[in-house]
C-alpha cells in the first residue's frame, strides 16, 4: 500500500476535465470529472478536496469516498459530485494498474464479453439526420440517439412536433434503433403530445421527457405511454434516484459516471436499480476516461443494456481535431463491431492516456460554456 502523493487536474478540449492521482511509489491513475459548462466550479471543488486527502492510503477508495462525502457536511449536487467522481475514478484506475487487473475484476468480474453502444446523430438543433445515420451504420453501429426537438415554448404549436416523428421514421427505415433525447427542454403540455405521437413508431426510449425536478409529472407521463422512459444524468447519488425507483417512473436509469460519484457510486446506483427491475444505460457524451470507467460498470453489471459514447459528437467536432480517441495512445480500444465494443482487457480502466498531449492542450484550453437558446420573444429556453 502507498499513500497519495499528488492529485492534478487538466482542463482539455473540447470540454473535458481530467484528473491524475499519483502515489508515493510512482503508480498513477486517471479519472474524469467533466461537468459541462461548470469547469471552473469543479476545479474549485477539487482544490478543496485535494488539500484534505493527499497523504491518505490510495487503496482505501471507499474510506476516501466516505470521508469526502460525510465530513464535508454539505454534499451532493453536480459540482461536488463531479469533483469526487474524478478522484474516485482515478483511484480505481490506480488500484487496478497496481494489481495488474481490469477494474471490473475488482467489482466482481464480468457478466458479458462485449458492450452494446450508441452514438449521437444531429446536433443541438437537429435537421437532416438521415446522412448522419448512414455514416453511423458504416461505423458499425446498430443504435443512435438524437435530440427530439429544437427548443420549444412551454406550450407551442403541435406542428412543431411533427419533424421529430418524421426523423425517427427515416432513421428506423435504415434499420437502426433510435433513442430520442427530449433533453428536458419540453414542458408537460408538449411532452404529453410528443410521447403519444411517437408511440406507434417505437423509439428505443425517450430520454429526459421532463426535467427530474418534476417527479410527479414524470410519473403521470409514465402512466400514459408505453415507451420506456430514461433519465438520470442530472441525478448524482443513490439517494437522488431512490424516489424514482420507488414510484416506478423510470425504466432506464442513466447515471453519468463523471457526475455521479465515480465508479463507486455508479455501481451502487446500478445495484439499487436492479432491485427495482430497472435497466442501466450510463450517460457519457464525454471523454475517453469517463467512457473507459463506464465500460467497467457495463461489463460487470447484470442490468446494463447500452452505453453512450461521444465518437464524432458535434461538440467534439466543433473543437477541431479533438475527438473521443485523441488523447489515447492505443486508439483501437473503443473500436465498434456490429454495434458492440469488446470488453476491456488491460489493467485499470484499460486505456493509456497520452499525458504529453494532455499537458500541452491544457495550457490554452478555456472553460467551455453551454449553448444559449432564446425564444422569439427573447425569453430563455432550456439548453
Amino acid at each position: 500500500m502507498a499513500k497519495i502523493k499528488s492529485i492534478e487536474y487538466f482542463r482539455v478540449k473540447p470540454r473535458w476535465l481530467f484528473v491524475k492521482v499519483t502515489d508515493e511509489d510512482g503508480q498513477y491513475g486517471w479519472g474524469e470529472g467533466t461537468l459541462e459548462g461548470h469547469t471552473l466550479a469543479v476545479e474549485g471543488a477539487l482544490d478543496e478536496i485535494i488539500a484534505r486527502i493527499v497523504g491518505f492510503e490510495a487503496d482505501d477508495i471507499e474510506h476516501i469516498w466516505q470521508y469526502v462525502w460525510r465530513l464535508g457536511f454539505y454534499r451532493g449536487g453536480p459540482v461536488f459530485m463531479s469533483a469526487l467522481s474524478g478522484i474516485d475514478i482515478a483511484l480505481w484506475d490506480l488500484k487496478g494498474r497496481r494489481l495488474g487487473v481490469p477494474v471490473f475484476q475488482l467489482l466482481g468480474g464480468k457478466v458479458r464479453n462485449k458492450v452494446q453502444v450508441y452514438c449521437w446523430i444531429g446536433g443541438d438543433r437537429p435537421s437532416d439526420v438521415e446522412a448522419m445515420a448512414k455514416a453511423r451504420i458504416e461505423q458499425g453501429l446498430k443504435c443512435v440517439k438524437m435530440n427530439a426537438t429544437e427548443d420549444l415554448n412551454w406550450l407551442d404549436s403541435p406542428a412543431s412536433l411533427q419533424s421529430c416523428v418524421e426523423r425517427l421514421k427515416r432513421v428506423k427505415a435504415l434499420g437502426l434503433d433510435a433513442g430520442l433525447d427530449f433533453h428536458g427542454r419540453l414542458h408537460r403540455p408538449m411532452a404529453k403530445q410528443l410521447a403519444k405521437a411517437l408511440e406507434p413508431h417505437q423509439p428505443l426510449f425517450i430520454e429526459e421527457p421532463l426535467l427530474c425536478e418534476h417527479p410527479e409529472a414524470i410519473k403521470q407521463l409514465s402512466n400514459h405511454t408505453t415507451i420506456p422512459i430514461a433519465f438520470g444524468e442530472r441525478l448524482y447519488t443513490r439517494w437522488d434516484v431512490k424516489r424514482f425507483l420507488e414510484d416506478g417512473s423510470v425504466d432506464v436509469l442513466q447515471p453519468d459516471i463523471a457526475h455521479a460519484g465515480g465508479i463507486s457510486e455508479t455501481k451502487r446506483i446500478a445495484t439499487l436499480a436492479e432491485a427495482y427491475d430497472v435497466a442501466i444505460a450510463p450517460h457519457c457524451p464525454l471523454g475517453p476516461i469517463a467512457l473507459a470507467a463506464s465500460m467497467q460498470i457495463a461489463v460487470s453489471t447484470p442490468n446494463f443494456v447500452i452505453q453512450e459514447m461521444s465518437l464524432g459528437m458535434h461538440y467534439n467536432l466543433e473543437a477541431g481535431q479533438i475527438d473521443l480517441n485523441s488523447y489515447l495512445i492505443d486508439q483501437t480500444v473503443f473500436d465498434i463491431k456490429e454495434g458492440y465494443v469488446a470488453a476491456p482487457t488491460k489493467p485499470g480502466l484499460g486505456i493509456e492516456i497520452d499525458e504529453d498531449l494532455v499537458r500541452k492542450i491544457s495550457q490554452d484550453t478555456e472553460p467551455w460554456q453551454p449553448k444559449e437558446f432564446y425564444g422569439p420573444d427573447g425569453s430563455i429556453r432550456e439548453w
